[in-house]
């Protein structure tokens, strides 16, 4: 009764004296062979009686039996619902139906009783049609209760059907808050916030599971101050919380990074006797002091647990990987007593996010060999590791598992699937995954535009985009950076003001990229323009949208507007300090490049790989040869290997310091396979220095790695004419013609009104050609006279 009355839910009336005798020593597991006696007896009842007794004694003795009974088949149901039992089930099923035949013959039907029991006993025997068909007689003879309404609203929420659900909540003559629940918690799990939010407004009464409802709803849709706000009325309305409205309300604190609050709540759990004997609330309570950054309590809390469950150990997995010690998550991972498929997900992810996607794969093939199924967290994770590998035969087994267990067509697997075909180039495939999608969100529009530009198909992307039904920040994001990644600068540009002309707010990666757009085109202009933007909408000082800032004024030659951004920046990463060294290098500030570099390293901000070049890069503008070696052996120190491009910065030092043969050798020791450019930058050194013999070596060593490549003839021809050699240097530009190579055409931009026009060496590209080419004889002829 107790438990009823939480529920709100009627308890079944008691079975009449004979019958509940004889229920009470049925076991439901042989309720199907016992059964049948009772029925006997029920049917001698009915021949020897009216159907529809005068005597109101007799008509509730029917009933109640009636009722019995069927709670009795109810139970055997339950009992054998297992794939091994269906023989028990549809061997129980006959005598449901006949007992309504029976209860409907006697008039008993309509009972609110019986009518409740032949719902539940229909929906326990998964036959829908009979328990719809009964439910609309119970209407029909005016026998609904409240609890048969409440019923049928839960089973149509069960199956899915929330229309369905709603039609009958809008219809019910009186809404329960049992009801009122079930609805609030379909609509949430739905991300139908503003309708759920409506029913509880109409709600005129409220239980706890009715509010943690809707604050589980909330923190579902990552709505976490909504959520405490209902908390709040929670309380101010005397509703006593429970275990579980604790944890989704530490959940809302955490998620609205209140965790004084959280704290608050805590003590609240302790006081309500929760925190002790719930290990739900203790196991999420570690979670709480890892986001807190409080290792320490959450060890000690953890140790302190009498009771340890699958969610308290992976929650002290999630401590150690937060801190960034992936070696000891896995050994909580393995010291585990039970492992389940969260656990395994967790550790999967948190190295994919650190960018050790090789260790991710190890870990999900040990997680199979471990007996364990993933789940959608774990293939989205998988894949993009597969992605970042580009494995395509390890991403297509995953694919085969995704297949097997019927996942394949989730949106979130499905836009793993085609980020991983599209990272392996084969965007066909890619594109076949996501028509296979029944039902697209933007993120599977967004993937796969991504992976047309990641493969330099801009026609293609920007031809999805256009039939994209919906569009929102990360859609437009996607195409201006996807342009930015092909050197597509003008049209970045033009994207990003139609997305402005849109109404879209842009966010901090938007502007990276559209910045970055402008620092190549040198468009001040336009740079400013974006710059306040930035200050409108309050991100100029992320530490993204900063670093692009100071590039693209750097890059633009204003250094001034560069130096007073990047020092006026509250937060500096690596990224922000490598941009500024680079930006004074290009524009002649060597020596202040290398001062910046040093407060870098004092200020202990580590450098990688892109400082390294920068400040080589500065070195080799500066003529400061001992400096660049000096640093180039430094980056030993740091645990960095240098690669292709460092090697062909030394060589660009050292060859314009005219120390060739050094540069030679430097190349020849390269543990790698050297790039073009290396050998090119020592080709046009030779022309310099008119070094015949080694530039000889370099260019045939270019032609080797490119034969395509025209700048090994332009360079060898201009080393041929700076040693007068004016025969050899007829031939290179002969064989050039030759073989049918040319040399990129220069290119120019101009921008009129807000709008680029890009002019490219004899080439009539611009749709106006002809009669900007009248203009310019015409200006031409009135200069000559």
């Amino acid at each position: 009764m107790r438990a009823a009355a939480r529920t709100g839910r009627r308890p079944p009336p008691p079975p009449s004296p004979a019958v509940a005798q004889t229920v009470s020593r049925q076991n439901p597991e042989n309720a199907h062979v016992s059964l049948a006696p009772l029925l006997k007896s029920f049917k001698v009842r009915l021949a020897n009686g009216p159907p529809l007794a005068p005597n109101l004694k007799t008509f509730k003795s029917y009933a109640e039996t009636c009722a019995s009974l069927l709670r009795l088949c109810r139970a055997a149901a339950i009992g054998n619902a297992t794939p091994a039992s269906s023989s028990s089930l549809s061997s129980n099923l006959p005598l449901a139906l006949s007992l309504h035949a029976h209860a409907v013959r006697a008039g008993v039907a309509a009972d609110r009783s019986v009518a409740s029991h032949l719902l539940t006993t229909y929906a326990a025997f998964a036959r829908s049609e009979e328990r719809d068909r009964a439910f609309r007689d119970c209407v029909a003879a005016y026998a609904a209760s409240s609890f048969t309404y409440d019923f049928m609203v839960s089973e149509y929420v069960k199956a899915g059907d929330i229309a369905s659900a709603r039609r009958l909540f809008d219809g019910m003559p009186e809404r329960t808050v049992v009801s009122y629940t079930t609805m609030v918690d379909a609509l949430m799990k739905r991300g139908c916030v503003a309708d759920a939010v409506e029913l509880y407004e109409q709600c005129p009464l409220g239980s706890v599971a009715f509010f943690t409802a809707m604050i589980a709803g909330f923190v579902r849709n990552e709505l976490h101050h909504n959520a405490l706000g209902i908390f709040h009325k929670m309380l101010s309305c005397s509703v006593r919380p429970n275990d579980i409205t604790f944890v989704c309300v530490i959940k809302a604190c955490v998620g609205a990074g209140e965790f004084g609050l959280a704290m608050s709540i805590v003590g609240l759990a302790i006081k309500s006797n929760f925190f002790e004997k719930n290990i739900e609330v203790q196991s999420y309570l570690i979670t709480l002091y890892r986001r807190m950054g409080d290792a320490a309590a959450a060890f000690k809390l953890f140790d302190e647990m009498e009771v340890k469950d699958v969610v308290s150990w992976t929650a002290l997995l999630d401590v150690f990987a937060d801190s960034g010690d992936l070696d000891g998550a896995r050994r909580v991972l393995h010291a585990m007593p039970e492992r389940n498929v969260v656990s395994w997900a967790t550790l999967i992810a948190r190295y994919e996010q650190k960018g050790d996607a090789e260790e991710a794969v190890r870990l999900y093939a040990e997680m199979l060999a471990d007996g364990c199924r993933p789940n959608i967290s774990c293939f989205s994770s998988v894949l993009s590791a597969s992605a970042s590998l580009q494995d395509l035969r390890g991403g297509a087994r995953i694919h085969a598992h995704t297949l097997k267990m019927g996942c394949s067509t989730n949106v979130f697997v499905s836009s793993s699937l085609i980020d991983m075909y599209c990272k392996s180039k084969k965007c066909s495939d890619a594109q076949r995954i996501f028509d296979s999608i029944p039902e697209k969100n933007i993120v599977c529009w967004n993937s796969l535009i991504s992976g047309y530009s990641y493969n330099g198909k801009m026609v293609e992307a920007e031809d999805l985009f256009k039939k994209m039904p919906a569009k929102n920040s990360a859609s437009w994001n996607t195409i201006v950076s996807g342009y930015v990644q092909n050197r597509q600068f003008i049209d970045a540009l033009k994207s990003f003001n139609a997305m402005l002309a849109s109404g879209q707010i842009p966010g901090k990666i938007t502007f990276s990229s559209v910045l970055l757009a402008c620092a190549n085109l040198c468009s001040v202009e336009m740079g400013k323009m974006a710059h306040a933007k930035t200050i409108k909408l309050g991100v100029e000082e992320s530490v993204f949208v900063g670093t692009a800032l100071s590039d693209m004024y750097a890059k633009s030659g204003d250094l001034e507007s560069s130096k007073r951004i990047f020092y006026q920046m509250p937060e500096r990463n690596n990224v922000t300090w490598t941009a500024m060294i680079q930006g004074l290098a290009e524009n002649g500030f060597a020596e202040e490049s290398i001062l910046l570099f040093e407060d870098m390293l004092a200020t202990k901000i580590p450098p990688n790989e892109h400082t390294f070049l920068a400040i080589l890069f500065a070195c080799s503008h500066g003529g400061l040869v001992e400096k660049a070696i000096h640093y180039f052996e430094t980056m030993q120190v740091w645990d960095i290997s240098p690669k292709e491009k460092h090697y062909t910065c030394m060589v660009d030092v050292l060859a314009r310091a005219g120390r060739l043969t050094e540069a030679e050798d430097l190349l020849m020791k390269t543990p790698s396979k050297s790039e073009a450019n290396s050998w090119a930058a020592l080709l046009s050194a030779c022309s310099t220095y008119k070094n015949e013999e080694i530039g000889e070596r370099a260019a045939k060593k270019l032609h080797e790695l490119e034969k395509d490549n025209t700048a090994g003839y332009v360079l060898l021809s201009n080393m041929y004419a700076s040693c007068g050699r004016w025969k050899d240097a007829a031939e290179m530009r002969l064989l050039l013609k030759g073989i049918t190579l040319k040399k990129e055409g220069g290119c120019s931009w101009v921008q009129v009104r807000g709008e680029y026009h890009a002019f490219f060496s004899w080439e009539a590209r611009h749709p106006l050609s002809l009669e900007i080419d009248e203009i310019l004889d015409l200006l031409t002829w009135e200069l000559s006279i």
